[in-house]
């Protein structure tokens, strides 16, 4: 078959963009200790990841086989990935992991507000993906992929001989037939715990070959050129069948390293426990008065000012604080589509002059520690996007300014806890 966007490729086995993947599961172990949250949450909060590891002590864990962002700037980061490797290379020595051949897992993560998110943990495709706007493949970014992230990134999977990913794909089935077919074929439950830190409970199951059937089937449908220029009213643009919604850099690691295929799980975006939360900005070490002249002095052409209230006829908004004060920022002819790329474009330039360590935060709360944590560090709090429109943006401008959503609280991030041979 040679449907390119289908579930068929030219060789004469059946392959697509997701399917079906060797997936290790730990066994004998303590799942509450193996599984940790993905290694970008908590980038400034150095004592979240302290007390995770005192509570692991001597477990397995894949704590010991990940890179938490926070200590990359430590000095010690070439001799954390040599540990880590001696760390996968013991466990698949000591035969740590039971191996699911060519498999999905459905998966059901319950949440502590009582929501249910529902995956599939299969392989991605690599050559179906990218990350550069403008290019049309099945799989695309959804936001700017900073390339300075990915050498680093290299170094940590070049020599590794496992793959545990945080990496969540996205579909938009309205009608929810992907997902469902997964459930519906569930058979032998492989993991069953509450994840630690809040962060829920967590049960996997094997799919069975009827259902892994089904699951493709209803993908295909997805990727038929007619059904995607009809869903999205556009003509002459090659089907978006899957958007990244977290791991996008990892995804371009792999690629990078050459990988042919990624472990990732595959949610619904219309999934009611999927929720898009702005990822907010913190500048540290920085002067927020001169910061916040610029913002001004810099900005005139579109209108900007900054008050203590809402502007009425401000078309975006967001809201800066540091020290005890409190300013809407009010801009009334924006350059750019997101209040959080105008944000971003600025923060960009400033940075790139003048002093200042710029971190990108998930809950207003951690924002509101930070600031009180010095009067050198200023705040900006941004609105979150209309997850419906991710799609659409995507197809029509390739992808959204970098940091931009967060699906969920740091806590509902996607915890490690599956892995692949690489």
């Amino acid at each position: 078959m040679t449907e390119v966007w289908g579930i068929f490729r030219k060789e004469d086995e059946q392959m697509g963009t997701f399917s079906p993947a060797d997936i290790l599961i730990p066994q004998n172990i303590e799942f509450e200790k193996w599984s940790v949250v993905a290694c970008d949450q908590y980038t400034s909060d150095r004592k979240y990841w302290k007390e995770v590891e005192k509570e692991i002590g001597d477990s397995p864990s894949a704590l010991k086989i990940i890179l938490p962002e926070v200590y990359l700037d430590d000095g010690d980061t070439k001799q954390r990935i040599e540990n880590i490797n001696s760390e996968m290379r013991k466990y698949l020595e000591n035969d740590l992991f039971f191996e699911y051949k060519d498999s999905f897992i459905y998966t059901e993560r319950i949440f502590r507000n009582g929501k249910i998110r529902r995956g599939i943990i299969g392989k991605l495709d690599l050559d179906d993906y990218s990350y550069i706007v403008g290019e049309e493949t099945p799989v695309r970014a959804t936001e700017g992929t900073v390339l300075e992230r990915i050498p680093p990134r290299v170094k940590i999977r070049e020599n590794a001989p496992l793959e545990i990913p945080h990496i969540m794909v996205l579909i938009d089935d309205e009608e929810d037939i992907v997902i469902s077919a997964a459930k519906a074929g569930t058979e032998k439950t492989v993991y069953d715990f509450e994840l630690m830190k809040g962060g829920g409970h967590i049960t996997g199951k094997t799919v069975s070959e009827k259902g892994k059937k089904e699951i493709l089937a209803a993908i295909e449908k997805l990727t038929l050129p007619s059904v995607f220029s009809k869903k999205y009213g556009v003509k002459n643009k090659k089907p978006l069948v899957f958007a990244v919604g977290d791991g996008n850099h990892s995804l371009a690691t792999a690629k990078a390293c050459k990988s042919r295929y990624a472990l990732v799980e595959l949610v619904n975006l219309h999934d009611p426990s999927l929720v898009f939360e702005p990822i907010h900005r913190v500048v540290f070490d920085t002067d927020p008065v001169k910061m916040l002249d610029e913002l001004v002095s810099k900005s005139g052409d579109i209108g900007l000012s900054i008050d203590d209230s809402v502007s009425s006829d401000a078309k975006q908004i967001f809201l800066v604080l540091y020290g005890e004060n409190r300013f809407y920022v009010n801009i009334r002819e924006p350059v750019m589509n997101l209040a959080v790329g105008t944000l971003q474009n600025f923060l960009d330039g400033y940075l790139g002059e003048n002093k200042g360590r710029l971190d990108y935060i998930h809950g207003d709360d951690v924002v509101l520690r930070h600031i009180k944590e010095s009067y050198s560090n200023i705040g900006f709090l941004l609105p979150a996007i209309d997850k419906k429109d991710l799609f659409m943006t995507v197809i029509c401008d390739g992808a959204l300014p970098r940091k931009t959503f967060s699906m969920g609280h740091p806590w509902e991030k996607r915890y490690y806890l599956e892995a692949r041979k690489i």
